[in-house]
């Protein structure tokens, strides 16, 4: 296992070695710099700036010093604030990004897992066609729009709950996981229908039913460790999904988190928070990959971890 995941490990530095190098050349080819604004600054400021930022070196020069600093982990500094570091900044928002994609995992999985095993019982049925067309909505229905619909919804027609922040109030954040998470049930949904169907097709679950169990104890006992397993090879890069995708909800819902500093940074063409963005996303879906792979082989022990 161990060997594994240190092999996964190496193979994962030049994929983010590309990732980076391919980031930091599009964002300096992007029009504009990151000292744009609606008023001309003067030549001399202007040139005091990219002078202290190191901008006016080559760009060869640049992405060689920016590596350089990246191995000793330093993120830079943001060019838009100037008082603050990027590290600094990620570390603020990352936490309540984090958190956000939590509550949208475990709003996803309670309901995706719960209408995949609705739909596994009776297959071909009315049982099975109603949460799985919901399942499909689910997927068809983008974050940017059932965001806004949820809002009109539940909290300007309603007035059930808050519309935008990120306090202490549960309710604060309902909307946005639910937001988040109801594409990635459906996913879910429908993986879970797929595996309990194949599962409760195996001997082992035929003569659990003929020693007369019920159904619910066949799929607690039995069914569901084997039925799980592609939600649980999907949850890695769902996870990492989830923390890109809250870009769009966070927007929509005014939350402070790292996807709100992400799009501002695009925006204001922060090179060095949008490429320690970009790593930071990218180091986690690395991981949190390799960490699907594992939890899959345990939980079906037939297959085998290999280089």
């Amino acid at each position: 296992m161990l060997k594994f995941f240190a092999a996964r490990l190496l193979q994962a530095i030049p994929v983010l070695f590309v990732v980076i190098t391919a980031t930091f050349f599009l964002v300096h080819s992007a029009p504009g710099g990151p000292f744009d604004a609606e008023k001309t600054l003067p030549a001399e400021v202007l040139d005091n700036l990219n002078a202290r930022y190191n901008l006016d070196d080559p760009l060869y020069k640049q992405y060689l010093s920016y590596m350089g600093n990246l191995v000793q982990g330093d993120f830079g500094p943001s060019f838009r604030y100037s008082n603050r570091s990027v590290t600094e900044m990620i570390l603020t928002g990352l936490p309540i990004t984090f958190e956000l994609a939590l509550y949208a995992m475990l709003i996803a999985l309670i309901i995706g897992i719960s209408a995949g095993i609705v739909a596994s019982i009776r297959p071909n049925s009315a049982q099975d066609y109603i949460p799985m067309s919901l399942a499909m909505a689910g997927i068809c229905l983008p974050s940017f729009l059932m965001g806004p619909l949820l809002v009109l919804i539940f909290g300007i027609s309603l007035d059930w709950l808050p519309v935008s922040g990120w306090g202490y109030a549960p309710g604060d954040k309902i909307l946005p996981a639910i937001t988040l998470g109801t594409g990635y049930a459906a996913y879910i949904a429908r993986l879970t229908r797929g595996g309990m169907i194949e599962v409760m097709g195996q001997d082992y679950i035929r003569t659990a039913k003929a020693k007369g169990l019920s159904t619910p104890m066949i799929i607690y006992r039995h069914a569901l460790r084997g039925g799980l397993a592609p939600v649980v090879a999907f949850l890695g890069p769902a996870f990492a999904g989830l923390l890109a995708g809250s870009f769009v909800v966070e927007t929509i819902f005014q939350i402070p988190g790292l996807g709100r500093f992400y799009v501002q940074a695009a925006f204001n063409r922060d090179y060095t928070m949008i490429l320690g963005t970009t790593i930071l996303l990218s180091t986690l879906i690395v991981l949190f990959n390799i960490v699907s792979d594992i939890l899959t082989v345990w939980l079906n022990p037939r297959l085998t971890l290999k280089d």
